[in-house]
């Protein structure tokens, strides 16, 4: 069953059969919203709708969950610019003007080299209902009205975006990819709602460990004050300001160090007595504005932490976040993550994933065997290809990001030895990419396409005129958009594998809760995920779930199988694995212990 959702100019909600968009299922106003979606829930419909974001939060605050969506403004930005659904979707006609750009779109009207055919099973999203009969399809509308498309309008973008599916050249790797990017929608609406369970005490004296007292307004913490006192009489500069990367650098050079930067790594190549209390004073200067007490005031409420993520937030699918820092935990707050009273955390990291999705997609057997049931680094090492862990992984993320001098460039030509068929997809990725031409990931999602400045670099160094300069221009560009292209197709469908785990291991929860919700309540978890295990965090191969302790086990067992399905999904019977560092402990900050 699918239901499309839509809101006229006077505020009345309407749900409609797309295939009999002439009558309603049933109309309310926004307030009873929630009560009717729990009643059709119980069907277990997919339901349809321009954008989760407007949606869910207002579900969730009144405990209603749905399993499963078709987010047209995510699917829209896909389906707009995948070099599969290219053909299909210029035949079939554009985007309408009123459905809302997705948060990081590419572009691409080129075939780029395809990826590895979709494999495996595809009951985890159930996707047969995203590709009904043509003869079910509405005829197109698109009349809007003050509030917005009218709900025909949106019913038959639906139509359209199946139908460019169904016309695409990789149609059930789209069909997966669209359930996926729609339920990481949900996800990120839920990881919001229910929040990361964060103890601001505990925060509060890791921020007094590290930087001393909670200092009063306009001034810097002591142990701050501290260092800049000493790095300015180093420097013998005594008004140097050393928030102003101008002035410290001015001062240092001034002191007689020839650095041209104030990154660590470049300070610490020299010897001076400012440089320890420099780096010192810039550690604590990052915690204090990512993360200290102005921060917890405005992120920390309830015991929460509720960051706002965006699904699909960069070029490669990869999430990002439009407030409060999620992606970037440093480790020493981390202790502030804590389960509630007679709650748990599962704390769950993929071993080097993108390697292992691109020994996947490349059906490289060698590579995948390096890493089958163990560390993939040491396999590397042990087949004999390079002399220690260290080189095996600077080897591969040298392949990887297109490193071509250093130890990297000394040692990825060992890894094209030892795994062509792996280096060889990433290579013609970089191909692709030094041409201007898009490329496209597993399940279809494509790189975007350099912009005017490029291809005026690249038409100058052509003309009959061109300078020696203009020409190693021009291929220094080349090869910085074949570097990011090498990487999107590996980038982007580990994104997509993450996605799968993320959606299959969602579902698993929701089914141990109903099974037995839990005795012991998280109230600030909100109405919808007080009882059951939740997810409460996500970062790229990473993810927490928030579990009664009773079910931790079960917990467990479910991120493991999740994260094996996801590979079947993607890959079938071909034998990459992707193995689990998994913890249940009580604080975030014991994974690291």
């Amino acid at each position: 069953m699918r239901i499309v959702v839509g809101e006229d100019a006077a505020g009345v909600v309407s749900l409609i059969d797309p295939a009999s968009p002439g009558e309603a299922l049933a109309t309310c106003d926004r307030a009873g919203l929630p009560e009717v979606v729990q009643r059709f829930e119980r069907q277990r419909p997919r339901w349809v709708w321009v954008d989760t974001r407007a949606v869910a939060p207002k579900l969730l605050a009144a405990g209603v969950r749905v399993e499963r969506c078709h987010d047209l403004r995510l699917c829209g930005a896909i389906l707009a610019f995948s070099t599969s659904a290219a053909a299909a979707a210029e035949r079939l006609g554009p985007r309408p003007v009123w459905l809302p750009s997705g948060p990081s779109e590419g572009v691409g009207d080129e075939t780029a080299a395809s990826a590895t055919p979709l494999a495996g099973p595809t009951a985890l999203f159930e996707l047969d209902d995203l590709s009904p009969n043509a003869a079910d399809r509405s005829a197109p509308d698109t009349t809007t009205d003050a509030a917005g498309p009218s709900l025909p309008a949106i019913a038959a973008e639906y139509e359209r975006q199946l139908a460019v599916v169904d016309a695409s050249s990789a149609p059930r790797a789209l069909r997966l990819l669209l359930a996926a990017e729609s339920a990481g929608a949900l996800i990120a609406a839920e990881l919001r709602a229910a929040g990361l369970p964060w103890d601001r005490e505990v925060h509060e004296r890791v921020l007094e460990t590290e930087l001393g007292p909670k200092p009063p307004q306009g001034r810097k913490p002591l142990r701050m004050e501290e260092l800049a006192a000493v790095v300015r009489t180093e420097l013998a500069a005594p008004a140097l300001n050393l928030d102003s990367q101008v002035d410290l650098l001015r001062a240092l050079q001034r002191a007689g160090l020839p650095v041209t930067s104030t990154s660590r790594w470049e300070l610490r190549e020299h010897d001076h007595p400012a440089i320890e209390p420099v780096i010192a004073y810039k550690k604590l200067a990052r915690l204090l504005g990512a993360n200290g007490w102005a921060w917890i005031d405005e992120w920390i409420e309830g015991g929460r932490f509720r960051p706002d993520y965006v699904p699909g937030g960069t070029a490669t699918g990869r999430w990002a976040t439009s407030g409060g820092g999620a992606l970037q935990l440093p480790k020493n707050v981390r202790a502030a993550v804590t389960a509630d009273p007679g709650w748990r955390l599962v704390v769950a990291d993929a071993a080097q994933l993108e390697p292992r999705v691109l020994a996947g997609m490349s059906h490289d057997s060698a590579m995948a065997a390096a890493a089958r049931g163990r560390d993939l680094y040491g396999g590397i090492v042990d087949a004999g290809v390079v002399g220690t862990r260290a080189e095996a992984k600077v080897a591969m993320l040298g392949a990887m990001y297109g490193a071509t001098t250093g130890e990297s460039g000394r040692l990825v030509p060992r890894l094209a030895r030892a795994y062509p068929g792996a280096m060889a997809l990433v290579d013609a990725a970089a191909r692709e990419g030094e041409r201007g031409r898009p490329v496209t990931t597993l399940l279809g999602r494509s790189s975007p396409r350099p912009g005017a400045a490029w291809h005026e670099v690249q038409s100058r160094a052509s003309q009959p005129d061109a300078t020696a300069a203009d020409e190693r221009r021009a291929r220094s560009t080349a090869r910085d958009w074949g570097r990011f292209t090498r990487n999107f197709v590996v980038q982007g469908s580990a994104a997509e594998w993450a996605l799968c785990w993320m959606a299959g291991l969602r579902t698993r929860l929701a089914a141990i809760g109903e099974a037995a919700p839990a005795a012991r309540a998280a109230p600030a978890s909100g109405p919808a995920f007080s009882r059951v295990p939740h997810l409460v965090y996500f970062l790229h191969d990473e993810l927490i779930v928030h579990t009664p302790e009773e079910h931790a086990d079960a917990v467990a067992a479910a991120v493991l199988e999740t994260a094996r399905a996801a590979g079947e999904l993607l890959f079938g019977d071909f034998p990459v694995d992707f193995p689990l560092d998994l913890s249940i402990v009580d604080t975030y900050a014991a994974v690291d212990a």
